[in-house]
């Protein structure tokens, strides 16, 4: 079925039928001037749409991944990820039109802005990256969602037994209750309507990594605190321990799992107002995303590695590092939980957009598909359904609550997630794209750099997927159970 949806979108974009009646309609107070739904969005939606997609569950394990490297290696690859991921966004912003990334076609999705300049393989290639992507970071972020949950129980818990207490639980009622909220609003029928949500989730992004950079401040200043290492507790050992060669390469991929944000890049690009023109809206939105969530990790990695060196904690404010005040490390995981009610949503709308379409165009007499329903909800209004995308969002959200009780394995998943996304979406087809569509004249000085750097990049996510699979083997011998796991 998978390959038949991508041939889907590739038959639709090669034959020119992007649902565009015609390219001189006029706007309307509701239409755009290619005929679909007027966007509304700006910079500053459009910047809390990054920051809720940017600073995510990844900041949790940043102090964890700088124990890996050390201070030697650690924040040069903070900064260094933050670099390529805000160059290549640029890049990527001027291919939401084309051929002209101002005046050109829109391109809808990512997909479309592959078909636009790349065409070929490479867009079924894109599709099931950006898609099977999306749907493992929905996991991801369930694993992560139900972590936090689970420990505010163990929070109270230590607090009212000691921290000696077994206090061991499971996090799978806390999956199935993200799993019902998460069927709630992924009703909604798209990620222009999903704003509120995204800026609400960006208000809790900065409150948990706030929390955690003041806890960790305040641990660091500590007497007996565990300032660190040059070389951390993986690079010095690098050469004589295969574990700690894993761990290295992990730490990489939690890394570029942090800074995840291109496979949306052009559906939030979508959701923006014209005029101006979208990718100087979005160019701006991505250098304050980028520069915030730059400043966030690299404050809360060094701080949190600071305050608990070598033995830095895979997730921050769940691998209790800190105990107390224990009411403000509650208050820290009940952010990370609302924060990613919204991430889950931004992540998973294009993923449900893209099934829904290709189902419409193919079965376009099925009212199971295509008829709408209103449901008037109160607080919100009107709500259109249709019975399959009741269905199909629902079934989504049960596969992801699933797959996450079957593997929940926070650091693990990140690695793994950020190593497959990293390279390919958000440096090897922005790159690619840029080459086409500036006509890049082959081995000139800007051709072999952009090369170089995807090589570079390449590598780099090569040995984060080798050590992130090394890491999910490891745990899947250690008498691992499915659905048993207590944290």
């Amino acid at each position: 079925m998978a390959m038949e949806m991508m041939n889907y979108r590739v038959s639709e974009m090669e034959s020119g039928n992007k649902d565009v009646p015609s390219p001189i309609l006029v706007r309307s107070h509701s239409r755009d001037d290619d005929g679909r739904l007027r966007r509304t969005g700006n910079a500053w939606t459009a910047s809390s749409h990054v920051i809720t997609a940017v600073i995510g569950s990844g900041v949790l394990s940043l102090a964890w991944s700088m124990a890996q490297l050390g201070w030697s290696a650690g924040p040069i690859a903070l900064a260094g990820f933050s670099i390529v991921t805000y160059y290549t966004s640029l890049l990527l912003a001027d291919c939401y039109r084309s051929p002209d990334p101002i005046t050109g076609r829109r391109n809808y999705t990512y997909m479309d802005a592959v078909m636009a300049n790349l065409g070929g393989a490479k867009v079924f290639l894109c599709g099931l990256l950006q898609y099977g992507n999306l749907l493992g970071t929905s996991i991801g972020y369930t694993i992560t969602a139900s972590t936090s949950m689970v420990a505010i129980e163990r929070s109270n818990c230590f607090h009212k037994y000691g921290q000696k207490a077994p206090c061991h639980i499971s996090n799978n009622l806390y999956m199935v209750i993200f799993g019902v909220v998460q069927i709630i609003f992924s009703q909604i029928p798209d990620l222009h309507e999903v704003w509120w949500l995204s800026i609400v989730a960006a208000v809790m992004s900065f409150s948990y990594s706030s929390i955690g950079l003041g806890l960790g401040i305040g641990k660091a200043v500590e007497k007996h605190a565990d300032y660190g290492s040059l070389k951390g507790v993986g690079i010095r050992d690098v050469f004589h321990d295969a574990d700690k060669t894993w761990s290295v390469f992990q730490a990489l991929g939690n890394i570029a799992f942090a800074y995840s944000f291109s496979m949306v890049l052009i559906e939030i690009q979508d959701t923006i107002k014209s005029p101006p023109a979208e990718n100087k809206t979005m160019k701006k939105a991505t250098t304050i995303g980028v520069a915030v969530t730059t400043l966030f990790y690299l404050s809360v990695g060094c701080v949190g590695y600071a305050a608990f060196g070598d033995n830095a904690p895979g997730n921050l404010l769940t691998g209790f590092g800190f105990y107390n005040p224990f009411w403000l490390v509650d208050i820290a995981n009940i952010c990370i939980v609302i924060h990613l009610v919204g991430a889950y949503q931004v992540f998973s709308q294009p993923l449900f957009a893209f099934v829904e379409e290709w189902c419409s165009s193919k079965w376009r007499n099925s009212n199971f598909i295509n008829k709408q329903y209103t449901v008037k909800l109160p607080g919100y209004g009107p709500l259109e359904l249709t019975l399959f995308r009741l269905l199909w969002r629902t079934c989504f959200v049960i596969f992801t609550t699933l797959v996450s009780m079957i593997l929940p394995f926070f650091n693990d998943i990140m690695g793994i997630l950020g190593a497959l996304a990293f390279f390919p979406l958000t440096v090897y087809f922005p790159i690619q794209m840029y080459i086409v569509q500036h006509k890049v004249k082959p081995w000139s000085r800007k051709w072999l750099i952009l090369h170089l750097l995807s090589t570079v990049c390449f590598i780099v996510s090569l040995a984060a997927l080798v050590g992130s699979v090394a890491g999910v083997v490891a745990r899947l011998q250690q008498n691992y159970k499915p659905f048993k796991t207590t944290y």
